[in-house]
């Protein structure tokens, strides 16, 4: 197998670094099963600094579709449950004096296939971000074919090769897209 070119080879790692992205965002999508991932968006004042819930405290799935939040400093637990509570993802937060405990609802059939919906949309817009990158890449490969530092066939087979990993990584959005959809279908 003949080896890739290093224009195709930057085109793949940007394609990658989108698809890594798109799984990073799919995190936070609540699915009805307990995600800790959520709890990232949540800032919380913590001496004049926003901060997200994750770097205060200790998150933990518990029983019955619950988060246990244990934060380090106690004093952080009222502004933690506020924050929670004015977030709008849905949940309210119970405060024990020692720990905060989120329940996760179980979402209905038509919340599911609104998450799906939004799911399916973040889909396209990933393929639109990787198809962009090979439009970006293949116009650097027919500058420098213009200029004539690539060859006709260099920039041809330069091109294809930027293709068949965008045909890849599309393959790969939608093998991750079908998971997630799976996911908030069954939970």
């Amino acid at each position: 197998m003949a080896k890739k070119s290093s224009y195709a080879i930057e085109a793949e790692e940007k394609m990658k670094k989108t698809l890594e992205h798109f799984e990073e965002e799919l995190r936070k999508i609540r699915t009805g099963r307990p995600s800790t991932a959520i709890f990232e968006d949540i800032k919380v004042d913590y001496y004049g600094v926003p901060t997200p819930i994750n770097q205060l405290a200790t998150l933990n799935i518990g029983e019955e579709r619950t988060v246990i939040i244990t934060p380090w400093d106690k004093k952080m637990l009222e502004p933690i449950e506020k924050a929670i509570n004015a977030s709008n993802f849905g949940f309210h937060a119970i405060n024990d004096g020692n720990v905060i405990r989120v329940k996760f609802p179980t979402p209905t059939l038509e919340e599911r296939k609104k998450l799906v919906k939004v799911v399916k949309s973040m889909l396209e817009e990933t393929k639109v971000a990787l198809r962009n990158i090979r439009r970006d890449d293949i116009k650097v490969v027919k500058d420098q074919k213009n200029n004539s530092s690539l060859s006709e066939d260099e920039a041809k087979k330069i091109e294809e090769e930027i293709q068949d990993a965008l045909k890849q990584m599309e393959e790969a959005a939608e093998k991750i897209y079908e998971r997630k959809e799976k996911e908030i279908m069954e939970s």
